[in-house]
């Protein structure tokens, strides 16, 4: 078993557990998901009884390849979520040293860690590049996937696709994955992307096996990555709302270290007690275990944010 410590935003169950209420009642800015989803529209009867046909499939690769911009050279891989491909392709290469810059999305570490790889930027054999990094925001550079096994994690670059490295997943060795649950706020239909080297994507394949998405997954991912206006309003939305989260933590003394238009990071200097003010008000944020400053928060719906704002407002 991995040594890696992993650590998640949610936990809802837990929160309320410590500080009271049902489920219903808190508000979950521990994740970076877009609080206003992609309209999921409806389903057939087939979607849910008939395992995916080969079209299907090829209705959702069609639209990604074109939304993504993906070289023709690339092959693309659906999958049951990120986190799935995360944990296989540590299995795609030899053992050996990959280098993971922390700090940053830690399941990455854990699936090389289980594999037997050493975490080490010594003469790696493999490298991650978390783009943008999660939990700073941090953007890496083409010169920077230079390692024989390259990882692309892109899971929250949809808000800003002029910073994709996508054109980069014609290179030999170079994996870009893609996150639907973050910028499409359906993180429970479980969409995910791997695109890149054919010859791995084809091994990555056998590993995840036949029929791996669902067929609601199928439809509802090639609906949403054909609407380019949703796409576009989203992102401005997103960009509007980040300016003014900043703005009200900002009033409460907190300062922004990074983040992304899904998730803002804060120094907070203590950030426990932050977390604890707030789920007071079953408001739930996300702290880290190398930082005792540090909170991270996404986005409220439109209508929570009078209650972040009473509760920010609260005596200790």
């Amino acid at each position: 078993m991995s040594t890696q410590e992993r650590d998640h935003g949610g936990g809802l169950d837990g929160a309320a557990a410590r500080f009271g209420g049902a489920r219903a009642d808190w508000i979950d800015l521990s994740t970076g998901i877009n609080p206003v989803p992609y309209d999921i529209g409806t389903f057939t009867q087939s979607d849910w009884t008939a395992l995916p046909d080969a079209a299907a499939f090829d209705a959702l690769t069609s639209a990604a390849r074109k939304f993504w911009n993906v070289p023709a050279q690339a092959s693309i891989l659906p999958a049951p979520g990120a986190s799935s491909l995360i944990a296989r392709i540590p299995a795609l290469a030899p053992i050996g040293r990959v280098d993971i810059s922390a700090p940053t999305y830690n399941e990455h570490a854990a699936a090389f860690a289980a594999q037997g790889w050493d975490i080490s930027a010594d003469a790696p054999n493999a490298r991650v590049l978390v783009h943008p990094n999660n939990p700073d925001g941090r953007l890496w550079q083409s010169n920077n996937a230079d390692a024989p096994l390259t990882i692309i994690d892109e899971s929250f670059c949809d808000i800003a696709p002029e910073q994709s490295l996508i054109h980069l997943a014609e290179r030999p060795g170079v994996i870009v994955l893609k996150s639907f649950g973050k910028f499409w706020g359906l993180a429970g239909l479980r969409l995910g992307f791997a695109i890149g080297d054919p010859a791995l994507l084809s091994r990555l394949n056998d590993f995840i096996g036949p029929w791996a998405v669902s067929g609601p997954a199928l439809r509802v991912g090639a609906a949403a990555l054909q609407d380019e206006t949703w796409a576009t309003q989203t992102r401005a939305r997103l960009a509007a709302d980040t300016i003014r989260l900043d703005a009200l933590l900002a009033n409460h003394g907190a300062t922004c270290v990074g983040g992304t238009t899904l998730f803002r990071l804060y120094d907070v200097g203590d950030a426990e007690a932050w977390q604890d003010k707030l789920a007071r008000s079953h408001i739930w944020t996300r702290r880290f275990p190398y930082s005792d400053k540090w909170l991270r928060l996404g986005l409220p719906a439109p209508d929570q944010w009078q209650r972040l704002s009473a509760a920010l407002s609260a005596d200790s």
